[in-house]
């Protein structure tokens, strides 16, 4: 059965039925992921070889698309999940893409910390506030996540902190929903569809190994620029003018890479100019600090 024929399927028998508990309820669309991963289509975008589907960010926009005429908060939740592997995918080696491909891992990006870090100074783009500090094989990660879609939902979270080494760039890591200590707040904010568990997310530290870092250290942005970010443009513009859309998990602010400045998406799809942002993406799997619904 072709990927369109199976998101069909799916989309008629299980997230259908549930839209309107989802968005009325702010209940997550668990049984469309779990039908979705079941389907193949969690692992679309993930390369033949590793047994995913090996198709591209053409398709995932019109799974994208097709969601969120039925369920806007599944869609939110497949944008993320989409170029959070596709960051993944980039890099490639990951335990994540064995997992993803037999549709029973679903990712999450927690990468957005707000306008302003310590003393309230602006957060430069291209930079972090959250710590890493690596003792032997074991890196101990701390800090907060705001606006990360699947939070207390996902199965792992592109995260993103300060170098191990250096002043400058970021570090991105993969990090396990399991990992102790990486928790929902009690309060936690939201923001988005119902159903989209948007909120913050908190490391405070978590202890992850160290061989779970995406790429090298200090190298973080080449990928949120080169993956992420043309990922999350074209998957924002499949979703639709019609969908909030929660800012944390998706903002990619600031200059592009040549420092021409770029266009910045903000909740509700509207694109403004910019010198100076804040990025960072995130989540975490139903912790045991008490999870509110969102």
């Amino acid at each position: 059965m072709s990927y369109r024929s199976s998101l069909s399927v799916v989309l008629a028998e299980v997230v259908a039925p549930a839209a309107e508990v989802t968005a009325g309820e702010g209940r997550f669309p668990r049984a469309a992921v779990t039908a979705l991963g079941r389907a193949g289509l969690l692992g679309l975008t993930v390369s033949a070889d590793s047994g995913g589907g090996g198709l591209g960010l053409s398709e995932a926009a019109e799974v994208v698309a097709r969601t969120a005429r039925v369920c806007p908060a599944t869609a939110i939740v497949l944008m993320s999940h989409f170029a959070a592997v596709a960051a993944v995918e980039s890099r490639g080696g990951s335990w994540v893409r064995g997992e993803v491909a037999a549709g029973r891992h679903l990712a999450g990006l927690a990468l957005f910390e707000g306008g302003t870090g310590e003393q309230g100074a602006e957060v430069p783009y291209g930079t972090s506030c959250s710590a890493a500090n690596r003792f032997a094989d074991v890196v101990a990660l701390r800090g907060r996540k705001r606006q990360v879609v699947a939070a207390g939902e996902a199965d792992s979270y592109l995260w993103s902190s300060r170098p191990l080494a250096g002043a400058d760039g970021l570090t991105l890591w993969v990090v396990p929903a399991q990992a102790p200590d990486l928790f929902v707040p009690a309060r936690p904010g939201g923001g988005g569809p119902g159903g989209g568990a948007t909120s913050t997310l908190c490391a405070d530290p978590v202890l992850v190994p160290a061989d779970v870092m995406l790429g090298r250290d200090g190298g973080g942005l080449d990928i949120l620029e080169g993956t992420v970010r043309p990922w999350l443009l074209e998957l924002r513009a499949a979703l639709g003018d019609d969908v909030i859309w929660p800012g944390a998990d998706v903002i990619v602010p600031g200059p592009d890479v040549s420092g021409r400045g770029a266009d910045v998406l903000e909740p509700g799809g509207d694109a403004r100019r910019t010198g100076v942002g804040a990025l960072a993406l995130g989540s975490a799997r139903r912790p045991a600090d008490a999870l509110t619904s969102n």
